[in-house]
């Protein structure tokens, strides 16, 4: 209640020094010689005085509507903000710019991106649509037919903080005499209303975002794994068929088959659905795997292995190693009537790790040779866990067979340590 007198009165007291310079000009200049001439002073002054009176009280009633409250800041004429906005500077920039843009009324916007500074000229809205008395024509000298923004962007690490500016278009020693209706409060008002939507319309964008990546990672842990559950089956069956066969006629080798089947199952432990396994530990499993072969083919199976120590350590997806190698067999080796040799190679290209494995069987000619559903399925294996990162390459071997090669990212170097 106070402040809204205090107004009152600072507005009053204002024009009256302004009438009392009036007055006594027009005393020594116009009217020194006039008669009555303090009657018509008289009503000049209850005329300012109503106009002044009901200019005030509107001002406050609207800036009471618009805020909610009467206080020194919310009655000034010039409106200033200090916003802080959780993103980068170009990003508020963009966003500071756009809401200016669409204020009603905006007629000028001058954008300045290397300043982070944006400056606009807006129409000045008249809420009631009002105009000085006849007897204040020379007020109108003083209005406001336009306001003006002033938008301020200071970056920081992780946030930038916006300065608004909302005043008339106007010096500012005019603010004693003249009223703005609220409305730069309005205005600074409706940007804080724009850049609060803004700032939601993006975290919801963020939301969404976040749980369509979450959902993709699902479904890709999902493929994975149904890729996985597509290969383990695959070589189970076919040793499993083969140790029946032996318990009939050679229950030694069968039992020895079936050891060799624990040891591969041992190196088969789940995994969390993040994890890699290791190229040491592919090729425990794939030795256990040949070590079966071996029983069923006896001497028409030669092995040779040239894989560093140091990449042993190197991450390498799990049963990838040794689908190739059973690919190697079952298209290339087995076929062959005189059998032959699988080299498994291990080499560092640049930033990369290839593992090679190579036959010296059939190779393309053999019926169904590279076309499986293993092979297939490490190229999307590859493809969901590296994307363009990894490689797979599949090639005739010379002077027979064909040779396949899977290239990795080395993110380990010597004896397992980070790279």
């Amino acid at each position: 209640m106070m402040t809204s007198f205090f107004f009152i009165v600072r507005s009053m007291f204002a024009w009256a020094v302004a009438y009392l310079i009036f007055v006594i000009f027009m005393m020594n200049v116009v009217f020194s010689h006039a008669a009555h001439a303090e009657g018509g002073l008289l009503f000049i002054a209850l005329l300012l005085a109503v106009t002044v009176i009901s200019s005030a009280f509107s001002h406050l009633r609207r800036v009471r509507l618009i805020a909610d409250q009467v206080n020194s800041s919310t009655l000034a004429n010039r409106q200033r903000r200090q916003i802080e906005i959780p993103f980068d500077s170009g990003e508020v920039f963009d966003m500071i710019d756009a809401a200016i843009r669409e204020l009603p009324g905006s007629e000028f916007v001058e954008s300045a991106r290397d300043s982070l500074q944006v400056r606009a000229k807006l129409k000045r809205i008249n809420p009631y649509n009002t105009s000085f008395p006849a007897g204040l024509v020379f007020a109108r000298w003083f209005g406001t037919r336009r306001n003006q923004i002033l938008a301020t962007i200071m970056p920081g690490e992780s946030s930038s903080s916006v300065t608004l500016i909302c005043e008339p278009e106007r010096a500012a020693w005019t603010d004693w005499f003249l009223m703005d209706d609220g409305i730069n409060l309005e205005n600074a008002a409706a940007l804080g209303r724009a850049i609060t939507r803004r700032v939601a319309e993006r975290r919801r964008s963020e939301q969404a975002s976040a749980k369509q990546t979450v959902t993709e990672k699902e479904l890709t842990v999902a493929k994975l794994s149904l890729l996985h559950a597509q290969v383990e089956p695959h070589f189970l069956y076919n040793t499993l068929a083969s140790a029946q066969v032996l318990t009939r006629t050679d229950p030694a080798r069968a039992d020895e088959m079936l050891g060799n089947l624990i040891t591969y199952l041992r190196h088969s432990l789940p995994r969390t659905e993040d994890s890699l396994s290791t190229i040491g530990e592919e090729l425990e499993r794939a030795k256990a795997y040949l070590d079966i072969l071996t029983i069923r083919m006896g001497s028409r199976l030669q092995l040779q292995i040239d894989i560093p120590e140091a990449l042993k350590f190197v991450p390498f997806p799990t049963m990838m190693l040794q689908t190739l190698v059973e690919n190697a067999i079952k298209h290339g080796l087995e076929p062959k009537t005189g059998g032959g040799t699988i080299w498994i190679l291990a080499r560092t290209v640049e930033n990369a790790v290839s593992v090679t494995v190579a036959d010296d069987g059939r190779g393309f000619s053999a019926e169904g040779g590279g076309t499986g559903i293993g092979l297939r399925n490490v190229k999307e294996r590859l493809r969901l866990a590296y994307g363009a990162a990894a490689s797979f390459s599949i090639v005739a071997n010379f002077p027979n067979g064909v040779a396949a090669t899977i290239m990795v990212p080395a993110s380990y170097t010597a004896g397992g340590g980070h790279a």
